[in-house]
Parts: structure tokens; C-alpha cells; sequence
């Protein structure tokens, strides 16, 4: 009884062991085993010994026979019965189990596809996809990273010469984007794009998670020894969700791909017209980024302080030639007229709604200002100082001393790292200005980086 689930029918006599060590066995497979569908029928040849109002009323039993009434008719007719019951309890058991697993299924594809929503970069909704994957089909999804091969691409049809690896485990780990497929994978995914659906074969899951946009993502993964029906039904339903996450997160990246070109494309502008180093902009960028992530902000902020830092002088739009190009010392009421460029910058961006642009007029208005409060245009200290504005005060400096302007050569780096200590506390938060250079050489390879570019 404790190693076997399936036993329809038990005829247990009273006096065994001992007088009542049929009765104990009948409260032992109820209670301890838990056993509610087994039919038994509890058979005596010494009624007096248990007498049948007590035992059916005490005692959870199917049925009550004495043994000089269970001749081989009745005994025919009470397994028969019996057996009946069992098949018609074992049918409700089994109806309430596949409605159950059917509403956890269902839980598990939504709550597997709303966390595909919150991925914002194609290489982490790829990562995700595979964990989810393996989380909705009940797989260990940390024993699936480390001993599966399962990889996530992008393709855009049928016919298309080129399948993207985003993501990958086992022999996919760290795979380039532009690696060989070996043959029999290369095989199983246009198999699964000419059938436009997901496929199961030679222990293997092939998903085809299509979008409107034409794009269509693919995953592989091997060591899948069995996928039920409901399974296949709930990976359908994912696929289709899949689809609709992955669909929404190209829309998203074109559309903040498209904002952060306008705005680089505003600041090369605003670079070229001021005569800023080539590149500044864009180093600038990198370094913000860069800076936030050792600050611990989130990847989400420091990408969205990325995109949108090289507009903090997008004011300078405004300011005259004769001002902004001036090769010597500004005078007294050209310096007020320079002070006016964050101002103007946080004018034309403050009415947006979009993110991107909300942060940078932010870091329009605050750039220069100083954590002591002695900077421009708001005598700003401190934490009143937004923290976007506060690393790109720090960077913004780093660069310009780093590189020619046209009222100033280069410094070397020894010169610009201890002219920027002298203003830990007055000019930058020394927290940030602390964390900069415990970590310059990630910022120089940056610089070094954009130089090989320009040369």
C-alpha cells in the first residue's frame, strides 16, 4: 500500500494481528497515507467483535460483510461495484487534476511572459526567454544553464541566409552573434520557420515565436526527454505572447534608437558650432553611463542617462558666435550671456513627455551647477543637484580638460585628475568625483577608445 498508488479495491478482515488490527489498518490507509479513493470493504466473522453501526459510523470504510453472508455471487456483485466506484472517482480525480494543471499552466505562461515584458534589451529578453522556457516546461532552470545547449536567435524569414544568436548555454555560452550553426540545429530551425510553429524532435524544442514586423525569433534547446500535451498546448499559448513581448520591444528600441540618434545628431550640432573636441558627446555618454552603473544606479538609469546627457549643452544653440566661439576670456556681460545656456536648453526640451528628453532637460538646467552651491543658474547644492547632473558635471569637465579647446591645449591626465580633486566638495560630489577616479582606467579606455575613432 505504501509503494503502490493504484489499488482499487482492499478486503480487510477484523481480527488479524491482533482483534482490532483490521480496523487500525483502515485508519492507517486513510489518515496516514491519505488514501481517499482505495475501496475498502471491511469483512468479519465475529460481528460481535465489531459491530457494523460503530465501524461504518467511526470508520471510513466502503463496505461491511460478514463472512457467512459473502458467498461467490455476493462476492462477484461487491468487486464489481466496487470496482466501478473506483473507475468513476479515479475519472473525477483525474478531470479536477487536468482543470487544476490546466489553471497552474496558464499561471505559469503568464507569469513566465509578463517578466519577458520588463526586458528592455534584446540580449536580456533573449536570456529571459530561455529561463522562462525552461520554468514554464518544470525544468530546473539553473541544472538547464549548466548542462543543456539552448540558444536564442532572431531571423528575419524563411529564406534568410542569416539566423542571430542572442543568448545561449552549454555550447552556446558566450556564443558571438555571427557563429556557425552546427548542421543539425541549422537544420531543425528552418524546419521550424517553413512550419511556422514549434517543434518537438530527437529530445529537442525548437520555438518559433513569429511578430507582425517580420521578424521571428527561434530557440533551441536540446536534453528535453519528454513534453506532455499540456505542455505543448501551454508553450502555444506562450508562443503567441512571446511574440507580442518580443514585438513591442523592437517597437520600443526603434523608437528610443531613433530619439537617442536625434539627440546625438543635436548635440554634433551644438558640438561642431562650439568647436567642442570631435567626439565629445559621445564619449560623454559612455563615461555618464559608465560612471552610474559604479554608482549603483540601475542598468535602466544609466541607459537612459547614455541616451540622454549629450544634449546638456544644447542650449548653447542659442548663444551667439561672438560669445561661444570667442577665443580668449569672456567679460562680464558675455559670461551672463553664456550663463544663459542651461536655461535655454531646459527650455526647449521641458514641455516633452518622453523619458529620454525629460532626463535631459534635467541635465540642461543642472550641469553647472556646484555641489556647494556656488554654480549656475539656480545656486543648486548638493543632493538638490539631480544625480544625472552631478556625474555629467563630472564628466563634462574630465573631457574638456582632457582634450584642446580652442581657448586651451590638452593636460595630461596626472594634471586634469588633480585639478578635479581640488574640487571634490565644491564643484562635484565627492562621492561621484571618489568613485571616478578609484576607476579612471575604465574612463581613459573609453577616451582612448573614441581617439582610435577619430584618428
Amino acid at each position: 500500500m505504501s509503494q503502490e498508488e493504484d489499488v482499487a479495491i482492499a478486503f480487510i478482515d477484523v481480527v488479524m494481528e491482533s482483534d482490532h488490527a483490521g480496523l487500525e489498518l483502515v485508519k492507517w490507509i486513510r489518515e496516514e497515507l491519505r488514501n481517499k479513493t482505495i475501496r475498502l470493504i471491511l469483512r468479519t466473522g465475529q460481528p460481535g467483535q465489531a459491530p457494523e453501526e460503530d465501524v461504518i459510523v467511526n470508520y471510513d470504510i466502503n463496505d461491511y460483510k460478514a463472512k457467512s453472508e459473502l458467498d461467490s455471487r455476493k462476492l462477484m456483485t461487491s468487486v464489481y461495484s466496487s470496482l466501478r466506484s473506483y473507475r468513476d472517482i479515479m475519472e473525477i480525480e483525474q478531470a479536477r487534476r487536468a482543470q487544476f494543471n490546466h489553471r497552474m499552466g496558464l499561471e505559469r505562461v503568464l507569469e513566465a511572459t509578463s517578466g519577458l515584458f520588463e526586458l528592455r534589451t534584446l540580449h536580456k529578453f533573449a536570456d529571459g526567454l530561455l529561463t522562462q522556457v525552461a520554468t514554464l516546461l518544470n525544468l530546473d532552470s539553473e541544472t538547464l544553464l549548466l548542462t543543456c545547449n539552448a540558444m536564442d536567435a532572431i531571423s528575419g524569414h524563411i529564406d534568410s541566409a542569416e539566423i542571430e544568436i542572442l543568448a545561449g548555454t552549454g555550447q552556446f555560452a558566450n556564443s558571438p552573434s555571427h557563429r556557425v550553426l552546427p548542421e543539425h540545429i541549422d537544420k531543425l530551425l528552418r524546419s521550424a520557420l517553413i512550419q511556422k510553429r514549434c517543434l518537438y524532435e530527437d529530445n529537442c524544442f525548437i520555438g518559433y515565436f513569429p511578430t507582425k514586423g517580420g521578424l521571428i525569433n527561434l530557440l533551441y534547446m536540446d536534453g528535453i526527454d519528454k513534453i506532455d500535451d499540456l505542455d505543448k498546448k501551454l508553450v502555444d499559448i506562450f508562443a503567441i505572447n512571446v511574440g507580442v513581448a518580443f514585438e513591442n520591444l523592437l517597437l520600443n528600441q526603434e523608437v528610443e534608437d531613433t530619439q537617442s540618434e536625434l539627440i546625438l545628431r543635436l548635440g554634433d550640432v551644438v558640438e561642431s558650432r562650439s568647436k567642442e573636441a570631435a567626439n565629445h558627446v559621445k564619449r560623454m555618454a559612455e563615461y555618464c553611463s559608465q560612471l552610474a552603473l559604479l554608482a549603483g544606479l540601475s542598468e535602466s538609469e544609466a541607459d537612459l542617462l547614455r541616451r540622454a546627457s549629450p544634449m546638456h549643452d544644447i542650449g548653447k544653440i542659442a548663444i551667439p558666435d561672438a560669445v561661444l566661439l570667442k577665443p580668449g576670456k569672456l567679460d562680464e556681460d558675455e559670461w551672463k550671456v553664456m550663463r544663459q545656456h542651461p536655461i535655454i536648453g531646459h527650455q526647449i526640451l521641458e514641455n516633452s513627455e518622453r523619458p529620454i528628453l525629460k532626463a535631459a532637460s534635467t541635465i540642461a538646467l543642472q550641469h553647472h551647477e556646484k555641489y556647494d552651491g556656488s554654480g549656475y543658474p539656480a545656486n543648486l547644492k548638493q543632493d538638490e543637484i539631480h544625480i544625472f547632473a552631478r556625474i555629467v558635471a563630472i564628466a563634462d569637465v574630465f573631457d574638456a580638460l582632457s582634450h584642446a579647446r580652442c581657448y586651451k591645449s590638452a593636460w595630461p591626465l596626472e594634471e586634469v585628475l588633480t585639478e578635479m580633486r581640488k574640487g571634490a566638495g565644491k564643484h562635484f560630489d565627492p562621492e561621484l568625483l571618489e568613485l571616478f577616479i578609484e576607476n579612471i582606467d575604465v574612463f581613459v579606455h573609453v577616451k582612448d577608445n573614441w581617439r582610435d575613432h577619430d584618428e
